[in-house]
């Protein structure tokens, strides 16, 4: 597919899905999160593809949030409001349920539907002028694509909350502090620092990272033993695939392993 609004490269074992509205700071339209939607699956699809990176154009913004212009299309329409939220979550799902490791690189503002796009990557790296937040409550409406729900998990109900309800900016070194950034980088070593991460988890099992996601995903609303019990589940599949045996194997003969997702 060739895309208007995004760019798309697979390196490496890496895709890299890079929006480029970079005129409109990075603003998610209705095109952009199609076009989102179509690379995550092609993600998803490709055996070649092993890791994903998402960020933005330019070194103002990350995403700057959903496009207003769009949002005010359906101002007093309940159900059309509830589609286009529901559309976008569905999107951002896509994302977190990739079964591969995907990594938010954060350029500058994470505002709004940029914010949650953040949150539905499993990690999330940034450079130290990040600014980050969920200002919609200034707009009169409520984060729409999941990021009541993510940032509670992620960073907790208390921090969700005042996220949420003061709309406020954060800098890179507070979300640092929340848990919301993995990561944080000088604004000339973000990338170089984010590939490197990336890379680490490469030499890694693809089954074991596919199954330790799942797990804490999956987890995220269980109890302690219900938990511990999806764990078990996922420790004894891990336990018959031939990347567990290679991995062992390599450890006592000291060597690197050479897993193939089996």
């Amino acid at each position: 597919m060739s895309y208007g609004n995004l760019l798309y490269v697979v390196d490496g074992g890496v895709a890299t899905v890079t929006v480029n509205r970079p005129d409109k700071l990075n603003a998610l339209n209705h095109q952009t999160l199609s076009e989102l939607a179509h690379a995550f699956d092609a993600a998803k699809a490709d055996d070649a593809v092993r890791a994903v990176v998402v960020t933005g154009s330019g070194e103002k913004a990350f995403v700057a949030g959903a496009d207003i212009g769009e949002l005010l299309e359906v101002a007093g329409q309940a159900e059309k409001a509830a589609e286009l939220a529901a559309f976008g979550q569905g999107v951002f799902r896509r994302l977190e349920e990739l079964g591969k490791p995907s990594v938010a690189m954060v350029n500058g503002f994470a505002l709004g539907g940029g914010c949650e796009l953040a949150l539905a990557c499993t990690l999330r790296t940034a450079s130290t002028n990040a600014r980050l937040g969920l200002p919609e409550v200034s707009l009169g409406i409520i984060p729409g694509y999941g990021g009541s729900q993510r940032l509670a998990r992620i960073a907790g109900p208390g921090v969700a909350r005042e996220w949420i309800l003061t709309g406020d900016m954060f800098g890179a070194e507070e979300a640092h502090r929340v848990g919301v950034i993995n990561r944080l980088f000088a604004p000339d070593e973000l990338e170089e620092g984010t590939r490197k991460m990336v890379k680490s988890m490469l030499v890694k099992g693809p089954v074991a990272l596919r199954f330790g996601m799942e797990a804490v995903l999956r987890g995220w609303d269980l109890d302690q033993a219900a938990g511990e019990q999806l764990e078990t589940e996922y420790f004894g599949k891990a336990s018959i695939t031939e990347d567990m045996r290679e991995g062992m194997a390599a450890f006592l003969e000291k060597r690197k392993p050479e897993f193939h997702g089996r």
